[in-house]
């Protein structure tokens, strides 16, 4: 707590007046380009390796970087946290990308690989079954192209998994199938600091650059 009181006070002498003028035109209403769906993980930062600035994105973060899927009557099967989020970004902000953004080392992915073995946590438990069908894909041997240890094979697997359960919700399918939105499926190395793509044809996540953006 005191670490974060310090930064709020150098915050507050040092940086602040560089943002007042940013601030002062975000407080009459965002229009960010993109939903960014990322882990809660402190060591996954979306702004810092995106570059990106305050009002650029909006973001969604939960353990594990799980979208639970859309059940019948377009009605999301767990918490409506997630689906509020992707019918506001969509709707009212007309974001135009939705990125799922997985990473290394990932808590989550190597709970569910343990089967939460030791852990006392009913809600963090519940939760992980909407990664259930990413740890499916690695029982029956998909891989990545890459080598990687098997906790950060299921992690990027859960990435193209969370895209297919955006699919799932009618107004992603609608705005994908209209034009109106993009998907993309990212991966954040944090020991190398580097984002890397989703790209189909390859079956493998590479490296960003302008050609390609991991749309899926």
């Amino acid at each position: 707590m005191k670490k974060l009181i310090r930064g709020i006070l150098d915050f507050r002498k040092t940086r602040r007046p560089d943002y007042a003028e940013t601030f002062a035109r975000l407080a009459l209403g965002q229009s960010p380009d993109s939903l960014f769906v990322a882990c809660s993980d402190s060591r996954v930062v979306p702004n810092l390796f995106a570059s990106s600035e305050p009002g650029d994105l909006f973001v969604l973060r939960n353990v594990g970087n799980i979208i639970s899927p859309c059940g019948p009557g377009g009605v999301s099967r767990s918490d409506e946290s997630e689906a509020a989020a992707l019918e506001f970004s969509i709707l009212g902000l007309k974001v135009t990308d939705l990125i799922v953004c997985g990473h290394s080392s990932c808590g989550a992915m190597r709970a569910l690989l343990d089967e939460k073995a030791g852990i006392d946590a009913p809600h963090f438990k519940a939760w992980l079954r909407h990664a259930a069908p990413s740890l499916a894909r690695l029982g029956a041997g998909e891989r990545m192209a890459a080598e990687l240890p098997i906790h950060d094979h299921l992690s990027q697997i859960n990435v193209l998994q969370q895209i297919e359960h955006l699919r799932s919700y009618p107004v992603v399918r609608d705005a994908e199938r209209d034009g109106r939105v993009r998907l993309h499926a990212w991966w954040f190395d944090i020991a190398r600091a580097e984002v890397v793509a989703y790209r189909p044809a390859e079956k493998r996540f590479v490296p960003i650059d302008e050609a390609n953006d991991g749309r899926v």
